[in-house]
């Protein structure tokens, strides 16, 4: 079965996820099988619809009919719904993992100046990925449905990527100005520094009226993380003049 076409780059991720989830250690052949185009489509499928509608407003029927794929086979690959939809989430998780590498997941910054630096770089990738990739909609989407109706999801989503990723960014702050990572202002910067990245997403057809532009490509992308990376250093020389 051929998956729907949306981007082959979010076809092969989600093929190599789905190797990955069933055996990390085992070696696999370089084309991927009928088998794993079907289980790679239907989470593609799951993800847009999940979505779109929610769990609850989503059918199977819905779902195979999307992915091109036999209903039987959401049962045959993930034991039903529930089980989609926690793939669904697992493979927002490694796919945001992958995207705040190696910015946040590296050794220990060796200077301030060197924190400072994996922030911005934070901030980069951020944008790339979030606001200017296609496949970032329907992720998106799906997260902002678990954000309004919490459930098992939200809580494979928080405990994999929100929370450790919170905490990271806190950490490098922290080592960028002294101040506890645990603190409350540190944590509502770090808060801060995510929601400007988030709002052009979720508020994109507003800032593409607005900017009057077609589309958030390679250009406009560039110019959103220039400005979310100037908040950054004011930010950061804020806390450095309170120090002086």
């Amino acid at each position: 079965m051929t998956p729907p076409h949306h981007s082959v780059d979010i076809i092969i991720r989600l093929i190599n996820f789905l190797r990955m989830s069933k055996s990390p250690a085992a070696s696999r052949p370089a084309l991927p099988s009928a088998a794993e185009q079907t289980r790679a489509a239907l989470v593609q499928a799951g993800l847009k619809l999940f979505g779109r509608q929610g769990f609850d407003g989503t059918s199977t029927r819905e779902i195979a009919r999307l992915a091109k794929a036999n209903i039987g086979s959401i049962a045959y690959h993930f034991g039903g719904k529930e089980g989609l939809h926690e793939a669904c989430a697992d493979f927002i998780v490694e796919t945001i993992r992958k995207v705040a590498e190696p910015a946040l997941t590296a050794d220990r910054p060796a200077s301030a100046a060197d924190a400072e630096a994996r922030l911005a770089q934070a901030l980069d990738r951020a944008v790339a990925f979030f606001v200017a990739s296609p496949e970032a909609g329907d992720i998106a989407q799906f997260v902002m449905r678990q954000l309004a109706q919490p459930g098992a999801a939200l809580d494979r989503i928080y405990a994999g990527v929100f929370e450790p990723t919170h905490r990271q960014l806190c950490a490098l702050w922290e080592q960028a100005t002294g101040e506890p990572a645990d603190s409350e202002t540190t944590k509502l910067t770090a808060f801060t520094m995510i929601g400007q990245i988030v709002y052009f997403r979720i508020g994109r057809e507003a800032v593409l009226r607005r900017m009057g532009w077609s589309d958030i490509a390679g250009p406009q992308a560039s110019a959103i993380a220039a400005v979310a990376k100037s908040n950054l250093a004011a930010l950061l020389a804020a806390r450095k003049t309170g120090k002086t």
